[in-house]
């Protein structure tokens, strides 16, 4: 997994030393880790922009906001995520692949927190309940 840092990661370094918010994607082929504090990215596209990657790239990244409390997950799962056409396997593949590449991009930056969904991007979720 290869992670990329913006603006550079001495400044990064110095976000996680003040615990404060850090954007992280990863691509869903788990071979890339984009990461920013919060204050030099603000949102995911804004960070695929400033690392010179198209906006519209965002649906091939996990998204995630991290510090010490946690991994928040926003969890879109594109229409057309791996092909698969059931609505119901589409997420549920998306749901294990994200976990999967999330742990490991977690561990590669050294943080070791839950991944939690926050309850504005559940309805994917809710909607798979019995």
């Amino acid at each position: 997994m290869q992670v990329k840092y913006f603006p550079n990661k001495a400044r990064v370094n110095k976000a996680v030393k003040n615990n404060d918010p850090i954007i992280m994607l990863a691509s869903f082929d788990g071979k890339t880790v984009l990461i920013a504090g919060i204050d030099d990215a603000l949102e995911h596209h804004v960070l695929l922009k400033k690392m010179g990657y198209k906006e519209t790239d965002i649906d091939l990244y996990f998204r995630l906001v991290v510090n010490r409390s946690g991994a928040d997950w926003t969890f879109v799962c594109p229409s057309d995520y791996k092909g698969i056409a059931n609505r119901r396997k589409r997420i549920e593949a998306f749901w294990v692949d994200g976990h999967r590449v999330i742990s490991e991009a977690l561990k590669t930056i050294g943080y070791m927190v839950d991944i939690v969904i926050p309850k504005r991007f559940r309805r994917h979720i809710e909607q798979m309940k019995p």
